[in-house]
């Protein structure tokens, strides 16, 4: 404007001022007038062409103008390009964070201040059920409709997080999800939402561990405290003491074998990988096996103390001459629970099978029985920890209801896998898959 009222005055005083000098002050006062007129009409074009140039959609188009018009156009075009790149920037930032949101493990769900969905990024909308687009400006309680959610969000404070159901993806399994509000800017709400099922499930798998090892060792401290105070109070015959003895000896036995259980799962999952430097010997290790198996099915034949033989039928097939690559202590006990297990869980007269095969991708260590079997519903729980079929059947045969663990957990170790095939009626067969990473021939 200072500029068009300079060019104004300038332009009039050019006219006037030589028609003054010539002629006089009346002939000068018009020829003023004239000069402004037409000045302003000139002025009143250039400002009109200008707003056409500011209202187009593209104000990078060239310039024909010259002068201090073309100048303020200029400088529009410069101040234009740097608040385009400030606002490339800010949306690069902003694309940045929002990815950032979307790559989190957490559901973030931003909420007006009346509680209308803002944005959610995807993993709030598989915890909660949300679609991104279809919900935006929905009030969140409308959508999340669980009683413990709508109780929580009416609160005035939201101090601390609520743990409620999540939106199941399948029939099998409810996740667990920790809730927390939290308020930001003005009036607007901030929901977080995170998948606690692992955690839960973590902390069931506790209290049931510790109500097993409980229940496990206080059934044989109830045995030993019953034949000790029987001991102490009635006088018996020599015979009948020792078959007290005898009898607490058992028990004392069995908490023995369930502490050394526990002991070998806590080393197992504490501890680093297996290498490949060891190598174990396998027609040894299968040898020892054997012998131990003669031994566990000789001791259950009675408890007479007459050495009877094995009750059952064991077939080892003969060891392939191949050294397994890993911890021979760890090897040795997940094939020993597989063995003792088919031998504890056969009847008298069964047929137990024990060999080795050799896979495109590795070994299988095998052993089949010919017991009751375990029916299909069992299967997927039974390398659990103190999971049984038939707890009575499992304390007769003196069981700890690890060994599957132990073995499953030897085997992971060691890059494979337990499988289990079992029919009822046809018994069982428990097997260690080992990559072939874990497999090497003997040389002579």
């Amino acid at each position: 404007m200072l500029v068009s009222l300079l060019e104004l005055f300038l332009g009039t005083a050019v006219v006037a001022l030589p028609v003054w000098w010539w002629t006089g002050l009346t002939e000068a006062a018009m020829a003023a007038l004239l000069a402004a007129l037409v000045l302003a009409v000139f002025l009143i074009w250039k400002t009109y062409r200008i707003e056409r140039w500011l209202s187009q959609a593209d104000l990078h188009t060239p310039l024909p103008w010259t002068g201090v018009w073309s100048e303020i156009a200029h400088r529009i075009q410069r101040l234009l390009r740097q608040r385009e790149k400030q606002a490339a920037a800010a949306e690069q930032r902003l694309q940045y964070f929002l990815q950032a949101i979307q790559a989190s493990p957490n559901g973030v769900t931003l909420l007006d201040a009346q509680g209308r969905i803002e944005w959610c990024n995807s993993t709030a909308s598989s915890h909660l059920g949300l679609d991104a687009r279809r919900d935006l400006n929905q009030h969140i309680v409308h959508l999340v409709r669980d009683p413990i959610f709508s109780k929580y969000f009416a609160l005035d404070v939201h101090d601390s997080d609520v743990v409620m159901d999540g939106r199941a993806s399948s029939l099998a399994q409810t996740p667990k999800l920790s809730v927390q509000l939290h308020a930001y800017g003005e009036g607007q709400l901030l929901l977080l939402t995170r998948d606690i099922t692992s955690v839960t499930l973590a902390d069931a798998m506790r209290r049931d561990f510790v109500a097993n090892v409980s229940h496990e060792i206080r059934t044989p401290l109830t045995v030993l405290s019953g034949f000790v105070e029987t001991l102490q109070s009635i006088p018996l015959e020599d015979a009948e003491k020792q078959r007290y003895l005898q009898l607490m000896a058992v028990q004392a036995e069995r908490m023995q074998s369930l502490v050394a259980d526990l002991l070998t799962l806590s080393q197992l999952e504490g501890s680093l990988p297996p290498g490949l430097y060891e190598k174990v010997d396998l027609p040894g290790l299968m040898s020892r096996l054997a012998a131990d198996a003669v031994a566990l099915s000789s001791v259950l034949s009675g408890h007479d103390g007459e050495e009877r033989g094995p009750v059952h039928d064991l077939v080892f097939e003969p060891a392939p001459r191949w050294a397994l690559l890993g911890v021979q202590s760890e090897l040795l006990s997940a094939m020993s629970n597989l063995v003792s297990n088919a031998i504890r869980y056969t009847p008298a007269g069964g047929v137990i099978r024990v060999a080795w095969s050799r896979t495109t991708d590795g070994a299988i260590f095998s052993v089949s029985d010919t017991g009751p079997g375990i029916s299909p519903e069992h299967l997927p729980r039974l390398s659990e920890r103190f999971y049984r079929v038939d707890r009575s059947r499992s304390r007769e045969t003196g069981g700890t209801g690890l060994g599957l663990a132990i073995a499953k957990h030897v085997v992971q170790r060691h890059g494979g896998e337990l499988r289990i095939q079992s029919e009822v009626g046809k018994g069982s067969t428990f097997m260690l898959v080992l990559p072939a990473s874990r497999i090497e021939a003997l040389t002579d």
